[in-house]
């Protein structure tokens, strides 16, 4: 099962405030254990959203919004994918995150959609173009 496990952004992290060397020693230990088990495929902090732009959707029309964007723990301040058996085995590996901020704050996990769950709804030639797509990327 993949996951992408978001660390919820805070007032700190959107401001750009970094934090002290003992997390990033910490968090880079946690990392590895992540690795070591097979489960972390990727992940990054991210700039705060001040550095960012949204691109809004109205039919063909696109508006580019420059960040920053309101309410810091409804942003994203950072990321992992992971490949776990199951949900339970995300919670578990999240309860033993370091904490990413100074402050309190949220990781957020959710699971990705799989070819089983959209088989239903996709057309045959968009399966089999998903399916060269995935080789490719695992290629």
């Amino acid at each position: 099962m993949k996951v992408l496990i978001f660390v919820k952004a805070t007032t700190d992290s959107e401001a750009g405030a970094m934090p002290d060397p003992g997390m990033f020693e910490a968090m880079g230990k946690y990392n590895q254990e992540l690795i070591d088990a097979g489960i972390m495929k990727d992940g990054d902090g991210l700039k705060p959203t001040s550095a960012g732009k949204r691109v809004r959707f109205d039919g063909t029309n696109r508006t580019v919004i420059d960040g920053p964007f309101d309410v810091p723990n409804n942003q994203v301040a950072g990321y992992w994918i992971w490949d776990v058996k199951d949900m339970a085995e995300a919670v578990t590996w999240v309860k033993r995150c370091p904490n990413p901020m100074p402050g309190p704050s949220e990781i957020e996990i959710r699971p990705t959609y799989t070819e089983a769950d959209l088989i239903d709804f996709l057309p045959p030639e968009v399966v089999a173009q998903e399916a060269e797509m995935r080789a490719k990327l695992e290629g």
